[in-house]
């Protein structure tokens, strides 16, 4: 094979990016040059809101590296020496939001609260609004890419739901073992039920998730799981 085939073979068998994302910038813009400045924290953080917010208004598939960097205020070779794709930068995208709701969320103190306080505590903790507001427009907009990044959902699902889902299995296991919720009770059903009322309550209103919502939720689930003991 002459030199002249062997450039044009290699050429077509370059990899190309995956159909619906954008491809990545060129090896130069993505690595940081030796000896450069260090990452600036704010830089990332305006850049991964920008794409929390983007997510929820424009969805996975409309969104681009270009609205978000103009969101940012930042250059492309900016974003891309941090994310060398969008896939990439939504899914530290949704970490980031995880990483928020823990810190505005402690681990719930089940031994100074009495049972149906850290029942409806735990409950709280579910809405998915709870530190986001365009949280269902998201969750809405994951689901629509399903089939084209199935990847994504399950991002949302194994490090958005699971955790807030995780607390309250934990924590009505905790009242199972103090005696004060009945032993027959399906907890994973449970959860689902709960999880379920804020986005039962969004379909219904289109509204912001109402004060009350958890004590009027546990008020009505707890007389059905509760031990004789704690009526």
């Amino acid at each position: 094979m002459s030199s002249k085939d062997q450039t044009t073979a290699s050429r077509t068998r370059r990899p190309r990016p995956k159909a619906g994302t954008e491809a990545a910038a060129p090896e130069q813009e993505r690595t940081p040059h030796p000896g450069g400045r260090p990452r600036d924290p704010a830089i990332e953080g305006a850049i991964l809101q920008a794409t929390r917010k983007r997510l929820a208004t424009d969805g996975y598939s409309r969104m681009t590296i270009g609205d978000i960097v103009a969101d940012a205020g930042v250059t492309r070779p900016t974003l891309y020496r941090r994310w060398p794709n969008k896939y990439e930068l939504v899914v530290d995208a949704l970490h980031y939001g995880l990483q928020q709701r823990e810190a505005a969320f402690p681990p719930i103190e089940l031994e100074r609260m009495t049972p149906l306080e850290a029942f409806t505590e735990a409950v709280r903790r579910l809405d998915p609004r709870a530190n986001n507001e365009r949280a269902m427009a998201l969750i809405g907009n994951f689901m629509g890419e399903t089939e084209r990044e199935p990847g994504l959902f399950e991002h949302l699902i194994e490090h958005g739901n699971k955790p807030r889902c995780e607390e309250l299995l934990l924590t009505l296991r905790h009242l199972q073992d103090k005696g004060a919720v009945r032993r027959d009770v399906d907890l994973d059903t449970l959860v689902s039920l709960c999880l379920g009322s804020y986005f039962g309550d969004y379909l219904r209103t289109g509204q912001k998730t109402p004060r009350d919502l958890a004590d009027r939720v546990v008020a009505t689930m707890w007389p059905t799981i509760r031990t004789d003991e704690h009526e």
